[in-house]
């Protein structure tokens, strides 16, 4: 073997001289004729003489890019000379830096880990990825379920990955508002997110006409070498219909396999479709044999530049218009119209980087074993329910990353340096300055707890009324509240925005409820965002306050998941919101609560008949008999006869319900779980001069639940009431800082309280 290797670093030695020699005998050959008086074509481009797109200008532009190409070569060549010689002289090389990336041969442990086993050859090693290299990758995502899409992708390739990643999101406002949203609130380390605006791109490829289910954003894969950066030279482009099994590392490798004027890396088209004989008559755009998928594309972004892709795809594209009238499959049948008439520019990837599941496909035999797999392509509307007899290991494979904790996908890439992220930094800084040996310490890293966030989880259409009196209905809720969600629409019918704790498993079980469910998938207003769990509390009032930042509408009704809003609620709110002056003045409009214990109940469709019930004992006002005080303010005794809106104070521990100005202060974080989450919140709503109004036709009611299990610690646990009471006092003394004289009537009422 060390023979071999010598041997080797000799050939190369001689090779990297003697290639200098056909650098210059290119230049001589092409410049000058051969007897037959025929200038030599250096590519496939200029293979028509006698068009004038083919003229000796053109000739001299191939003929740069093959002297370019030579000197890439020479390039390359003597950085493994060097990386050959280096070892030579230092027998155990640098393994612990660099990845092995032979595709689909070795060990996988030594792929992942760059060790490489100890009867392995270092001079057969394929070219590297270095350790701490930033892999990119490119994806066209728009609206709300692509953005669903994209997660299961993303965490399929953080599973995976060893190295940085920069993703390059080219994304509608819609997902681009839900992604920067959930990277930021992910906090992943060694990942970059950088977005590119999809509609500024749409004038580049409106003027093709597309039948595909994509639609325009389908064809954006096209303008990329416009799009991305200057200064980036290669991508990894993919759709999102995709699930990694493998370190994406292996593939980026693969761009060093790239040889001559190859520039897209694609997989053989698994299906019929560009055979044209799926069907009597079927007429597909043409392409090289079975054509290319373009679910998954390697794009050597500064040689696609050099050849001046824009302007070879969009001739292509109108030329092939002319006949076909509009593309099938969107960006693929462009792509393999211009491959058609360049076949040197692809270099072909082995099936197994694009195991493509539809119907039609031959997917089948890309794999033979688990091992065998790379890439996963869900590319069919119908995704789970394809016809393939290992769907159901490829389906069980999808769910995995689908119900995976996200969470656990925040791990360091040791040996990395990363860029300094100031908000990890600010987190990093708050969480040290607590005391851990704090009894209370859990409920105060809780404020700083950062939730990874979903924003709009299910499509969002709703545009507030132009007569600005518009109201949003704002509520957070856990699974075991979701039953409301149905009875809350039926009632409201208005804006509603909702807060949802979750786990990734039970997220995707909502998402099954909601499309299961008729009402819900019949209300296109109702904005669903996702807060996934994470530490021992429930955060009740990050829920409140990230429901409440994603309100549209002037004015908000500030309610509980498991209150029922009388019917015609919203109407009525708009009108009051008028008759009351809401606009100019600082008011906090009161519903008045009720209950009822019984879980089938003739909801009361007027005041005379909600009146009527509590005098029978089927209804009672909130919680008289467990926390009067929470509710006693309102004055229920002159609400039973008021006709018109009247005033009522503050008091200790006041907690209404109530409609306020989109822009009122948000909740206090400090509090978690159960106790004081909305008494804070008046508290404060008071300290700044808000007027409370009782609206005297309006009305909620609670309906029974099993306790949750934040009420059940709070009464069995006492260090959890300990740390509230810490809390409340805490909060009190932060108010008389911010607010002065004005909060000492808080400390005092709470001492008399």
């Amino acid at each position: 073997m060390l023979g071999f290797c010598r041997g080797r670093r000799k050939f190369l030695a001689a090779s990297f001289t003697l290639l200098f020699v056909p650098a210059v005998t290119w230049i001589y050959l092409f410049t000058g004729n051969f007897d037959d008086g025929k200038s030599v074509s250096l590519s496939p481009l200029d293979s028509q003489p006698h068009s004038p797109r083919y003229s000796a200008s053109s000739q001299k532009d191939s003929l740069e890019v093959r002297v370019r190409e030579v000197e890439e070569e020479n390039r390359i060549l003597r950085k493994q000379l060097s990386l050959v010689q280096k070892r030579g002289s230092h027998p155990h090389g640098n393994r612990s830096k660099t990845y092995s990336m032979e595709e689909g041969t070795g060990d996988s442990e030594s792929i992942r880990t760059g060790i490489v086993a100890g009867n392995s050859s270092e001079c057969g090693q394929q070219p590297v990825v270095e350790k701490c290299e930033t892999i990119h990758v490119a994806i066209v995502c728009a609206g709300y379920n692509a953005s669903r899409d994209v997660v299961t992708l993303v965490k399929s390739v953080l599973f995976h990955r060893r190295n940085p990643l920069h993703f390059h999101l080219i994304a509608d406002t819609i997902a681009k508002q839900i992604l920067a949203t959930l990277f930021h609130t992910w906090m992943v380390p060694a990942v970059h997110v950088d977005f590119y605006d999809a509609d500024e791109l749409k004038s580049e490829v409106s003027w093709i006409p597309n039948k595909h289910y994509s639609g325009i954003y389908g064809l954006m894969k096209l303008v990329l070498t416009k799009t991305l950066p200057a200064s980036l030279e290669r991508v990894i482009v993919l759709d999102t219909d995709i699930t990694f099994a493998t370190d994406i590392a292996e593939l980026w490798a693969v761009f060093h396999k790239f040889k001559g004027q190859q520039v897209l890396g694609l997989v053989e088209n698994q299906s019929d479709w560009y055979l044209g004989n799926l069907w009597k008559n079927h007429r597909p755009w043409p392409a090289l044999g079975r054509g290319y998928n373009t679910g998954v594309i390697l794009l050597l972004l500064d040689k696609l530049r050099k050849m001046k892709w824009e302007q070879m795809w969009r001739l292509t594209a109108e030329r092939e218009l002319m006949s076909m009238l509009s593309t099938s499959l969107a960006d693929q049948d462009i792509f393999n119209a211009v491959i058609k008439q360049n076949p040197f520019l692809v270099h072909q990837l082995p099936c197994f980087w694009n195991v493509q599941l539809s119907d039609h496909t031959r997917s089948e035999q890309c794999y033979r074993d688990v091992s065998d797999l790379k890439v996963i392509h869900w590319n069919s509307p119908k995704k789970l329910r394809v016809k393939n007899k290992h769907v159901e290991f490829f389906r069980n494979l999808y769910l995995t990353f689908l119900e995976y904790d996200g969470n656990l996908l925040r791990r360091e890439l040791f040996g990395c340096p990363s860029e300094a992220d100031i908000n990890s930094e600010n987190l990093q800084k708050q969480l040290s300055e607590l005391d851990e040996d704090d009894l209370c310490y859990e409920f105060r890293r809780e404020r700083f707890t950062v939730h990874r966030t979903h924003l709009y989880f299910l499509h969002y259409e709703y545009e507030p009324a132009s007569d600005n009196t518009d109201v949003t209905l704002v509520a957070q809720l856990s699974m075991d509240r979701l039953q409301m969600l149905e009875a809350i629409c039926k009632h409201w019918e208005g804006p509603i925005s909702l807060a949802l704790y979750l786990s990734d498993a039970e997220a995707q079980q909502f998402l099954r409820y909601a499309q299961g469910s008729e009402v819900l998938m019949n209300r296109r207003n109702v904005g669903y965002h996702i807060v996934y769990k994470e530490g021992q509390f429930y955060p009740v009032n990050l829920l409140r306050n990230v429901a409440m930042k994603h309100v549209s509408t002037p004015y908000m009704f500030l309610s509980d998941i498991d209150f029922l809003p009388m019917y015609g609620l919203y109407e009525s709110l708009r009108k009051s919101v008028v008759q009351l002056d809401m606009s100019t003045t600082k008011k906090a409009l009161i519903i008045p609560a009720f209950e009822t214990l019984r879980y089938r109940l003739s909801f009361p469709k007027s005041k005379a008949e909600l009146l009527s019930m509590l005098d029978m004992g089927t209804l009672f006002t909130f919680r008289y008999h467990v926390w009067t005080k929470g509710h006693a303010p309102t004055n229920f005794a002159k609400w039973r006869t008021a006709t018109t809106p009247y005033r009522v104070e503050w008091e200790a521990d006041f907690e209404p319900y109530v409609v306020v100005r989109h822009n009122c202060p948000e909740y206090d974080r400090r509090f978690v779980g159960f106790g004081w989450n909305k008494v804070a919140h008046i508290m404060e709503l008071d300290a700044q001069e808000y007027e409370f109004t009782v609206l005297p036709n309006a009305y909620m009611i609670h309906m029974p639940h099993a306790p949750s299990f934040d009420i059940t610690k709070f009464r069995s646990n006492k260090q959890y009431r300990i740390c509230l009471k810490t809390l409340k006092e805490e909060f009190q003394q932060d108010m008389s800082r911010r607010y002065g004289f004005t909060a000492l009537k808080y400390l005092t009422a709470e001492n008399n309280s």
